[in-house]
């Protein structure tokens, strides 16, 4: 009987348990309601009104620094160097004694030539006296004219001589004065190539030490010419405004990051393009008394290239690029919908992108929530805070590349 009375059971609790189921799910549906059939909530982002100003365009160029002077030592006569008169890496002046080579044979050979004149002067007293009387003489044929041609010959002779032995005297004077190198330059001393003891020839190719004047110093910058052409054309058109001042700033940005303190000024541009580069050679002079500026040194130059009107700005974090590298911002139409806008980047200033296309004054594009969006979708448009500071109150502004 207890068989028959389980067999019985198992189906009739099956089923009490699966109505009790369909009984559950059916007060749920009744109790919950029935599921919304409505589109999503549209998603809360953080929109920025946009306007146009007026924008500095300032253009970032890399450059080097050199030395405003350079002078390499090398010997002009052949001898031992007697003594090194410097310190390595210190400041000299124009005309300073750096390096002294033995001067011994070269003051036996100016006083060779010293004596050597001398000797052709006295020559030449003599054949004066002589040809003065036979000039005499032969007025009234008391020698022939033969004598006299030979006694003025002899003191043209006499004269010749004496020019050449001062000729002489000078050489020997200023290979004697060669003995002692001097600086032409002021300026730091870079370390010498040798020592006393060594032996040094005239004009040889190796340079004894370098003589470099640092202040003011030169930075040498590189611009493609077709961002000069760009620019040109943009002056052309109007949308951009040449600074009415003759002279150009320069601001410079050191290996570090840091900004230089002093302010340079643009020097020249060079009249042609640089076939390998295409690019123009720019020179900017800087003041460097405290030796800040080393030469060699990767600096980078902030040059303005004038005022573009009707710019917008954009904060970075709204703009992002397709696959192609395309600058986009996404517009909240009057509809409260997303759309992706490709717009024209002209430069960085600050913390904003300028963007001179693509963007009209009083259109709102979204800084917050970009991540939440898709094109085509509807949102809730809330209105950001202060905007970033405007032009004139941002950093130096940078050209995008």
């Amino acid at each position: 009987m207890k068989t028959t009375n389980n067999a019985f059971l198992k189906p009739a609790v099956a089923v009490a348990l699966s109505t009790l189921f369909l009984a559950a799910c059916s007060g749920g549906k009744e109790q919950g309601g029935a599921p919304a059939q409505g589109a999503p909530q549209a998603p809360a982002v953080t929109v920025q009104t946009v306007k146009a100003e007026e924008v500095p365009m300032v253009v970032e160029l890399p450059g080097r620094t050199s030395p405003h002077l350079i002078a390499e030592l090398r010997p002009q006569v052949t001898g031992i160097l007697t003594q090194r008169a410097f310190n390595e890496g210190s400041e000299v002046k124009a005309g300073q004694v750096l390096y002294r080579i033995d001067a011994a044979p070269y003051q036996a050979t100016f006083d060779s030539a010293k004596a050597s004149l001398a000797r052709a002067e006295a020559n030449v007293q003599v054949a004066r006296l002589k040809a003065e009387r036979h000039a005499d003489l032969v007025k009234i044929e008391a020698v022939s004219k033969q004598a006299n041609d030979d006694a003025q010959a002899a003191l043209k002779q006499a004269e010749a001589d004496m020019a050449a032995a001062k000729a002489a005297l000078d050489k020997a004077r200023i290979d004697l004065d060669y003995t002692q190198l001097k600086s032409p330059i002021a300026g730091r001393i870079g370390r010498s190539a040798v020592t006393a003891g060594a032996l040094v020839t005239a004009n040889q190719a190796q340079a004894l030490a370098t003589v470099q004047q640092l202040d003011p110093i030169y930075v040498d910058l590189t611009q493609s010419s077709a961002e000069l052409l760009r620019m040109r054309r943009e002056l052309e058109a109007g949308r951009l405004k040449a600074s009415a001042k003759g002279d150009v700033p320069v601001k410079l940005v050191l290996e570090d990051g840091s900004e230089y303190a002093a302010e340079g000024r643009l020097a020249l541009s060079e009249v042609t393009v640089d076939e390998g580069t295409g690019s123009v050679t720019l020179r900017a002079q800087f003041p460097n008394a405290k030796g800040v500026l080393l030469p060699g040194m990767y600096v980078r130059a902030r040059l303005p290239q004038g005022t573009r009107s009707e710019a917008i700005l954009v904060p970075h974090k709204a703009l992002s690029r397709d696959a192609r590298g395309n600058a986009l911002v996404m517009v909240v139409s009057a509809e409260d919908k997303v759309e992706a806008r490709p717009v024209q980047v002209a430069q960085s200033l600050g913390s904003n992108w300028v963007v001179t296309g693509g963007l009209a004054a009083g259109e709102r594009i979204i800084v917050e929530g970009l991540q939440k969006v898709r094109p085509g979708a509807p949102v809730q448009a809330q209105e950001a805070g202060p905007s970033a500071p405007a032009a004139s109150d941002a950093p130096a502004a940078v050209a995008a590349k």
